[in-house]
C-alpha cells in the first residue's frame, strides 16, 4: 500500500521506522518546519525529518497544509492512505477524504478518554493506572473517529510522563503497522466511539504547572511525574522558581529530630532534610520529600545538593 506519512516528534519515529521495516511503500512524509531551537536558537529539522532523510524518504514541510500548493504536491504522491502520528497541524476535510482508505491517527490514549494534545501528562497527572494507544479513522472532529485497534500499558507508580511515553511510541508503531496489514488485506474493523463518554486532554497551562501544596500528598506526587521530562512542575522559594523534578513518598518519623504534629504546618512549609532523600515538604494531607531539583538558572540536582548549596531549611515555606 502506498502510504504518505505524517508526523513530528519523537514519539512519530518508531511509527514510520515500522512501516518501512514492515516493507510499506512510504511516498513521503509530512513534518513541521524546521524549528530554532537551544541556547543559539540554531534551526533544528524535527525527528521525523531526520529519520526520514537517513531512510532516503521524500520530505515536505508546510508553513500550512492547507494551501492549494500543499494539497497539490500531496495529490501527486497519490497516497492510499495517510498515516499520522502527533504530526502538528489539523487536517482539512479535503486531506482526509484525499486516499481511497483515509486517514489513519495513532493517538496515546485509550479513546474516548483523553481527546486532544496532552493524553500522556494527563492520564498521569490525574493517577491513571493504565492507558494505551488507538488507531483511529481520522475524521473532522477531535479524535473522534471510528476506532480501529486499541492496546492497553499499565502506568506503573513510578512512571513519568516520559516513560510512558516512550512506552506508548512503541506500542503505537506495533498497532500501526498492524492496522495497516489488515486495511491492505481488506479485513479491518470498525467500532464506533461513545462519545458520551469522551473526556478531553487540553494543553498544558502555567497554572497547571504551579504546586499549590495544600493538595495531597498523592496529587502533588502525581503532578510532579506528569510533568516530568517537559515542562517541569514548579514552585517558588522567595522569588525565584524551584523546578521538581523527583519526589517520593514520606512519612513523618524519617525526618530527624522533633517534629510537632503536622497540622501545625503550613501546606508547603520545609519539614527538614530526610537522611538520603531530599527533604520533607509540608502537604494538605501530610508530607513529601523531595529528591530532585532545579533552581531557576541554575542545573539539576539532588535535593540534597540543593539544601547544602542553599540557604534553605526547615521553616522556609514553598509557594
Amino acid at each position: 500500500m502506498r502510504i504518505v506519512f505524517m508526523g513530528t516528534p519523537d514519539f512519530a519515529v518508531p511509527g514510520l521506522k515500522a512501516l518501512l521495516n514492515a516493507g510499506h511503500e512510504v511516498a513521503g512524509v509530512v513534518t513541521q518546519p524546521d524549528r530554532p531551537k537551544g541556547r543559539g536558537q540554531k534551526l533544528t529539522a524535527s525527528p521525523v525529518k531526520a529519520a526520514a532523510l537517513e531512510a532516503g524518504l521524500n520530505v515536505l514541510q508546510p508553513e500550512r497544509i492547507k494551501t492549494p500548493e500543499f494539497i497539490a504536491s500531496l495529490k501527486q504522491l497519490s497516497p492510499q492512505l495517510i498515516a499520522v502520528a502527533a504530526f502538528g497541524q489539523l487536517l482539512s476535510g479535503e486531506i482526509l477524504e484525499l486516499p481511497e482508505h483515509g486517514c489513519i491517527n495513532v493517538h496515546a490514549s485509550l479513546l474516548p478518554k483523553y481527546r486532544g494534545a496532552a493524553p500522556i501528562h494527563r492520564a498521569v497527572i490525574n493517577g491513571e493506572r493504565e492507558t494505551g494507544i488507538t488507531i483511529m479513522q481520522m475524521d473532522r472532529g477531535l479524535d473522534s473517529g471510528d476506532i480501529i485497534l486499541t492496546g492497553k500499558i499499565p502506568i506503573l507508580p513510578e512512571d513519568t510522563t516520559g516513560t510512558v511515553h516512550d512506552k506508548l511510541a512503541e506500542l503505537g508503531a506495533q498497532l500501526l503497522v498492524k492496522a495497516v496489514d489488515d486495511i491492505s488485506a481488506d479485513k479491518s474493523q470498525r467500532l464506533v466511539q461513545e462519545h458520551g463518554a469522551a473526556s478531553y486532554a487540553p494543553l498544558l497551562t502555567k497554572e497547571i504547572e504551579k504546586i499549590n501544596w495544600a493538595k495531597s500528598s498523592v496529587e502533588i506526587y502525581n503532578l510532579i511525574r506528569g510533568l516530568n521530562p517537559w515542562p517541569g512542575a514548579y514552585t517558588l522559594i522567595g522569588d525565584k522558581v524551584l523546578k521538581v523534578w523527583e519526589a517520593r513518598a514520606c512519612t513523618i518519623d524519617r525526618i530527624p529530630g522533633p517534629i510537632p504534629e503536622l497540622s501545625s504546618y503550613r501546606p508547603g512549609e520545609i519539614l527538614g532534610p530526610i537522611p538520603e532523600a531530599g527533604f520533607a515538604v509540608s502537604t494538605g494531607n501530610g508530607c513529601l520529600a523531595l529528591t530532585e531539583v532545579q533552581l531557576q538558572g541554575n542545573r539539576r540536582m539532588s535535593a540534597e545538593d540543593f539544601m547544602r548549596g542553599h540557604r534553605v531549611g526547615k521553616g522556609t515555606v514553598l509557594g
